[in-house]
């Protein structure tokens, strides 16, 4: 089951359930955040939640795409408590692409080998540990809050300062933390994790503010597990022409760490585990335009999907006016 938010009315939403055939409203919850929280405290699952709840009207997915009806799968009532984070050299073929962009190479012995490339090799030597045991930390990076991110079908709006504006195909956890602390995860999403990649080339350490950019998720949010083999497209149409168009995989058989260790590190921190709050947290990519040569520009498309997610994720490109910044002395 896949749940999807609508504009409903006046500053309203409404949730969508689909089945992959057929999809009706859930008239008895607002919001997929109240959909997560009565979970938590019936102690049950959203899907037998959205069953209980009977089908409300038929609805048509591609129709509430088409007329730019679909807003983010889910949200915070405070934007400030919805926190967009994410792992990098996750997947199996990110170094040699995070490598690429920087300027020294990798070569065969230990010494010589770049900072990312010795991240990718402690995820491959332990980034899947047994059940029960904590592995290696992954690459973390902050994103943002929920004013960071823009519904699918709005623009990705790039700041008048950026070196450039790419995409990153990726997938995404959702999360929602319980009165106790304790994390619950609502599903999965397809991500676009927005970045400067111009910027973190010129030096991996200025790799935290590429990383400061908006960024969407959605249609459609994925119940239940994530599929281990996930077979995707990434594409960037230019008018009525297509810029790039690569395939993206993802799942755990693609990776070289498990979503379980990404979960694990991420929710070690007390302060991941504020009552109430939602947590968008990213699992990486190994599929950019930027290392195939691609330079953006304003008006650009990208266009994201995979058949277990739905509806594809398409978002325009933007470029802010440039703005000054005044520090005022009190």
């Amino acid at each position: 089951m896949r749940l999807i938010q609508v504009k409903k009315g006046r500053g309203g939403r409404q949730v969508v359930a689909t089945d992959g055939e057929n999809a009706w409203t859930v008239d008895r919850y607002a919001s997929v955040y109240d959909l997560a929280a009565a979970a938590i405290a019936r102690k049950t699952t959203i899907e037998k939640l959205v069953e209980r709840a009977g089908r409300g009207k038929s609805v048509d997915p591609a129709k509430l795409q088409a007329a730019g009806r679909i807003i983010a799968p889910i949200a915070h009532p405070d934007p400030a408590h919805m926190l967009v984070t994410g792992t990098g050299l996750t997947h199996l073929g990110s170094a040699a692409t995070r490598d690429a962009m920087h300027t020294r190479v990798a070569e065969a012995d230990e010494a010589s080998l770049t900072d990312s490339m010795r991240m990718f090799k402690l995820g491959l030597e332990g980034g899947k540990p047994r059940r029960g045991r904590k592995g290696v930390q992954p690459e973390w990076f902050y994103k943002g809050d929920g004013s960071f991110v823009a519904h699918p079908g709005a623009p990705l709006v790039s700041p008048a300062f950026a070196e450039d504006g790419g995409e990153e195909p990726e997938v995404a956890g959702v999360y929602i933390i319980g009165k106790d602390g304790s994390p619950f995860r609502v599903g999965f999403v397809l991500f676009n994790e927005f970045s400067d990649h111009v910027t973190e080339r010129q030096n991996y350490l200025w790799l935290a503010h590429s990383k400061l950019r908006p960024c969407s998720f959605g249609p459609e949010l994925l119940l239940g597990d994530l599929p281990a083999d996930i077979r995707g497209t990434s594409r960037i149409r230019r008018g009525k022409k297509t810029l790039f168009d690569q395939p993206f995989l993802t799942g755990e058989e693609n990776m070289s760490h498990s979503i379980a260790n990404l979960e694990a590190h991420h929710f070690k921190y007390p302060w991941f585990r504020r009552p109430g709050d939602v947590h968008v947290h990213s699992f990486g990519t190994a599929t950019l335009s930027f290392a195939s040569g691609i330079k953006t520009r304003r008006g650009d498309v990208f266009e994201i999907e995979a058949k277990e997610f739905g509806l594809p994720l398409v978002n325009p490109l933007e470029v802010a006016k440039a703005e000054k910044t005044r520090i005022e002395a009190l």
